[in-house]
């Protein structure tokens, strides 16, 4: 129980990769942390590429970033919706700026694209996006977990587990 007593947000949106959510979601809770998730509305259901379900505990304008330990990007089609949000591209330029973990697989690295904090970071994602994370400025590669810093980034669902894992880890290195 590594984790409690720390609170880490999860982005929500419609079209998540559903494993990608709920993996590292579950993973964390069993460690004693309280994840919540933040969508565009607070209450508003959010249905997986999968069927599977997700609500809101939180809008992003009720997330304050100094009230956070930890935050969860997952990957699917909703990174292509949060990184519309201004709340959203702030919080993740305010949770790096602390350096606190930031997690995120497969698309998720698009939001952190369009927060513009990728310059000079080793970063991993889906094959897919690999060109938008160097046209980023980032250095990317091709290995099923990489951690920079307070970045901890993955390819896909095959990678979970080493993914949980070292999301988790990132709290003790702090």
């Amino acid at each position: 129980m590594s984790l409690i007593g720390k609170k880490i947000i999860c982005l929500l949106d419609d079209e998540f990769e559903d494993l990608e959510l709920w993996y590292p979601v579950y993973r964390a809770r069993e460690e004693g942390a309280t994840v919540q998730f933040a969508g565009p509305e607070k209450n508003r259901t959010h249905i997986g590429k999968y069927g599977v379900p997700a609500k809101a505990d939180l809008s992003f304008d009720e997330v304050n970033s100094s009230e956070v330990d930890g935050l969860l990007v997952p990957g699917g089609w909703a990174p292509d919706k949060l990184r519309r949000y201004p709340q959203v591209l702030q919080l993740v330029k305010d949770m790096d700026a602390a350096a606190k973990p930031i997690g995120q697989i497969c698309h998720a690295g698009w939001v952190l694209i369009s927060a513009k904090i990728l310059n000079g970071r080793k970063v991993t994602s889906t094959p897919g996006i690999r060109d938008d994370m160097e046209n980023a400025g980032a250095t990317w590669i091709d290995e099923a977990v990489v951690v920079d810093g307070n970045l901890i980034s993955s390819r896909r669902p095959p990678d979970l587990p080493p993914y949980a894992k070292a999301f988790v880890d990132a709290f003790q290195d702090r």
